[in-house]
């Protein structure tokens, strides 16, 4: 299997299986705390966190962006071209549709069922804004700043974390997002609210991009920076 090839692949399955973290956990969360939301969304938090460090950990030596924005944030850097970034956040969206569906089946329920649960307002999409820009400063700023076997464990717990500070639980990833339209459980999301909340992560990952240039800006064009990010996330 080529090189490419094998990249493609870590991030279609370590995205499926953040997904299947994200909505796995939600389910469970419901039927074991089926009258304590804060105490859903804890169990859904940390489970998240946890097995996002444990994703990026083991898939980070092949590629573990399992996030669309990071891979355009990747490449507004120069670090791939445009057919490595198209062929991985196909592979993302793809990987976070089987998520949702594999997360289903495993509890016992329909493959596909749409949400129903509505999330819109300008509050809710600050949040994801706040919750993209924080993502890819965490990313970056810690590979950066030559710290880069710690990234794994200072992403997953930024979104631990994020689930709580960020009005909207930071999704902070659009192939999550379309995902999340396609449960209609805990961690759902109405399709019709899935734009808006794209069109913040998108606004983040371009505030998130211009602060790691203005942060790091004897790094951002460095060999070495570039190599060294690379080797952790693709």
């Amino acid at each position: 299997m080529s090189v490419p090839a094998r990249r493609v692949l870590a991030e279609f399955i370590g995205t499926a299986f953040l997904v299947m973290a994200v909505v796995g956990s939600g389910i469970m969360a419901s039927r074991l705390s089926p009258d304590d939301v804060g105490l859903q969304l804890l169990q859904n938090s940390l489970a998240t966190g946890a097995a996002l460090v444990a994703l990026v950990v083991a898939l980070q030596p092949v590629s573990a962006a399992f996030n669309p924005v990071v891979t355009l944030v990747e490449r507004a850097l120069g670090m791939i071209d445009t057919r490595t970034a198209a062929a991985l956040i196909a592979a993302q969206f793809l990987g976070g549709l089987a998520g949702t569906v594999t997360a289903h089946l495993m509890f016992g329920l329909d493959a596909v069922t749409f949400s129903t649960r509505e999330r819109t307002g300008t509050g809710l999409w600050l949040g994801e804004v706040i919750a993209t820009i924080g993502l890819l400063l965490v990313i970056f700023g810690t590979v950066r700043s030559g710290r880069a076997e710690q990234v794994a464990f200072a992403v997953g717990g930024y979104i631990t974390a994020a689930y709580w500070f960020t009005s909207s639980t930071s999704f902070a990833n659009p192939a999550v997002t379309i995902a999340r339209t396609l449960t209609d459980t805990f961690a759902g999301i109405a399709p019709a609210s899935a734009p808006g909340f794209i069109l913040a992560q998108l606004a983040g990952g371009a505030a998130g991009y211009a602060l790691i240039r203005v942060l790091y800006p004897t790094l951002a064009d460095s060999p070495a920076a570039i190599a060294a990010t690379r080797k952790v996330l693709s």
